[in-house]
């Protein structure tokens, strides 16, 4: 790599890495689709903080992993009974962002669908509730509300950009 007036410059990936790359088109389109179907545990947090947060948050895992912690404020919904339910719980059209476990689990992409093929604007909440818990927001449990330090390597900070004040109440991602 070089650097030329302050920018980085490269050859081309000797690995065949970028061999095959999609043209900026589709790349915008792709990653722009990607935002409308997804978003991150911070701006969950974020939205939930605000008095009326314009969607309903739905827990997709079974019961004993509900009781073991779940998002402050999030509708129990087994993702295997979001077909027969949802629709007695959650207002139909009303937008729903759903979660699982964790990365390794794609619970929350089979109840994303579920809820899109209910006529729900629906995205999906990467990383889920182990994420939640990483990034060190509180949680509600069966003995109440209980929140772990966060986690260095999920790359957050507390307020905002690296280097903003500390405070002991927000956490956002440094992204």
């Amino acid at each position: 790599m070089t650097h030329t007036n302050g920018i980085a410059r490269t050859t081309p990936a000797a690995s065949g890495l970028f061999d095959h790359v999609a043209p900026q088109a589709d790349a915008i389109a792709h990653f722009r689709g990607r935002l409308g179907f997804e978003s991150d545990v911070s701006d969950v947090a974020a939205a939930l903080a605000e008095p009326e947060p314009g969607f309903v948050l739905v827990d997709t895992r079974s019961e004993a992993s509900w009781q073991q912690g779940h998002v402050p404020g999030a509708v129990h919904l087994p993702g295997r009974r979001i077909a027969a339910t949802a629709a007695g719980r959650i207002p139909a059209g009303t937008p729903v962002v759903v979660y699982c476990w964790g990365p390794g689990c794609n619970g929350a992409t089979r109840a994303a669908l579920e809820f899109a093929l209910l006529g729900h604007p629906v995205k999906e909440m990467l990383g889920g509730f182990e994420y939640w818990v990483r990034e060190g927001f509180a949680y509600d449990t069966a003995e109440g509300l209980a929140q772990r330090p966060a986690d260095p390597l999920t790359n957050v900070v507390r307020d905002g950009l690296e280097g903003g004040a500390v405070s002991d109440t927000a956490i956002s991602c440094a992204c």
